[in-house]
Order: C-alpha cells, then structure tokens, then sequence
C-alpha cells in the first residue's frame, strides 16, 4: 500500500499543475472572486476543469472557516490558475466565442 497518498485523492490539483524544466511549479495569477454564497466558485472551477485548467480556490480572512462550518464563505473566494492559462481561463468564464465555435 502507497501511503506518500494517504488520505487525499487520485486527482490532486498538484499532480496537474504545470513545472518549468526544473520541476517548479508554475506562477499562479488571479483569474476572479466569486461571491463564496452561492454554487458560483463550484460551478467555475468545475467549468475549468473540465477544459484542463487547473485551479486553486483561496478563501481570504475568516472564509475558510466559514466555508467548513456553514458551507459558504461570506467573505467570496479567489480563483487563480496557472499564470500560462489565464487568458484561456477568462475566455472560458467570460463565454467569449473562439474560431472554433463559429
């Protein structure tokens, strides 16, 4: 049994993000704050995802605990993304056209 995994899942935004030559990770860049009281983060980071976007949600001052204890922060709830994706990201979040829609 691999226990270097132990207790965190198959998916892990770290296994997805990517390194430069060295094995870094990747500079991170806001891409939004969403209102933290409504499904707006999970549905944007689902939407992300989906497309292969990796991303990262920060709950600023007391959000995280707010989040654990009632399930939504009222305090909102920063997205960032690999600083390569972000155009790509607000393009997704936004619902601008691309070439290959038309």
């Amino acid at each position: 049994m691999n226990f270097k995994n132990w207790g965190r899942g198959s998916d892990f935004v770290s296994d997805r993000w990517p390194t430069d030559e060295q094995g870094r990770a990747e500079e991170s860049a806001f891409l939004c704050t969403c209102s933290g009281t409504d499904m707006e983060d999970t549905l944007t980071v689902n939407l992300l995802e989906a497309y292969g976007i990796p991303c990262v949600r920060n709950f600023p001052g007391d959000g995280a605990f707010a989040h654990v204890v009632m399930g939504a922060s009222g305090t909102g709830v920063d997205i960032f993304v690999p600083k390569s994706m972000l155009e790509e990201a607000k393009m997704l979040i936004e619902g601008e056209e691309t070439d290959e829609e038309l």
